[in-house]
């Protein structure tokens, strides 16, 4: 039997079938809707390796959390990225993402906590912000090192006193079908939705990053606040969120809706644990072409996080 490597997989492969046929008429939506990249704007098109000229964050302390490994570049974090809101392909989100609207921005905390709040982005970058360089992993088999700039998780949690209640965090992103090439057609069940445990969403290493090599986030990359969650796999970390709910129940996520055979709520990176269509087992690290590198259970994190799932059944609960 031919056991293809990822790095033999083509991009029909990479993305779920449906989906992938389907790219064309994005590329017409987008057309349509004349969206093209400003001269200049947010792709890192001509930025150096340390930013992209955007907003600096004050007070950014840096975290003893972040690996020692070389962080990518600014214009490879920014160029190839997956925000299927503004296109399949990796190019897309860094030549449409410029036209999504992020001033004003709110994002509400609702559900199973005793003091429900709307925050201002404004305030939400005034919480205590480090830099955390994390390892990402995703399940097409690349991976980067990606300087953030965030808070953690818990420090919001804080403010709005989550219940007894709460044993589930569900993340909601932002819907702008006027920006977004992507919704106009139903690749997911738009707006895109994301969900942790609540003691996963309370790990210190579950940061809410608003920034980049110390900068606001570009829009290509989740602009303005996102989820981080490095033991697992990237799509795990919505962009663009809007609203937080804690509930009682666990979340039916975006991908779980579209491809439950392929994508399971837990996502944690297990070279264990294959894709239907691909290996998980090697990565490659970007910008290599080539998938040579061992992939590691919760991608490298296993000491601070495999307590979590003591006792359960990882291939089962994937």
């Amino acid at each position: 039997m031919l056991i293809k490597r990822p790095d033999d997989t083509c991009p029909s492969e990479i993305t779920p079938p449906e989906i992938y046929a389907r790219r064309r008429e994005l590329m017409k939506a987008a057309a349509a809707g004349s969206i093209v990249a400003a001269a200049g704007g947010l792709s890192s098109r001509g930025a150096s390796a340390q930013g992209g000229g955007l907003a600096k964050l004050d007070g950014v302390r840096k975290s003893a959390y972040s690996t020692v490994e070389q962080p990518n570049t600014y214009r490879q974090i920014t160029t190839y990225n997956n925000f299927y809101e503004f296109g399949t392909d990796k190019d897309d989100p860094a030549r449409y993402a410029d036209r999504l609207k992020v001033k004003p921005w709110t994002v509400v905390v609702e559900g199973e906590v005793r003091k429900p709040r709307t925050f201002g982005i404004e305030e939400l970058v005034k919480l205590p912000l480090e830099e955390r360089i994390y390892r990402l992993r995703c399940v097409e088999a690349w991976s980067m090192v990606i300087p953030w700039v965030g808070f953690e998780f818990r420090e919001l949690a804080k403010l709005v006193e989550p219940t007894g209640n709460a044993k589930f965090v569900e993340f909601v992103t932002a819907y702008q079908p006027e920006t977004m090439p992507g919704v106009r057609l139903p690749v997911l069940d738009w707006p895109y939705v994301e969900g942790l445990r609540i003691d996963e969403a309370m790990h210190p290493l579950t940061i809410l990053a608003v920034g980049l090599y110390g900068e606001v986030l570009p829009n290509q990359c989740g602009a303005p606040i996102r989820l981080v969650v490095p033991w697992k796999y990237g799509f795990k970390s919505g962009k663009s969120i809007v609203r937080i709910r804690f509930t009682d129940k666990q979340p039916k996520t975006a991908w779980e809706k579209a491809a439950p055979h392929e994508y399971g709520f837990y996502s944690n990176v297990n070279p264990d644990v294959a894709h239907p269509r691909w290996s998980q087992k090697k990565e490659k690290r970007l910008p290599s072409l080539f998938a040579t590198r061992d992939t590691v259970i919760f991608n490298g994190y296993g000491d601070q996080v495999a307590s979590l799932y003591a006792g359960m059944d990882l291939k089962k609960n994937f």
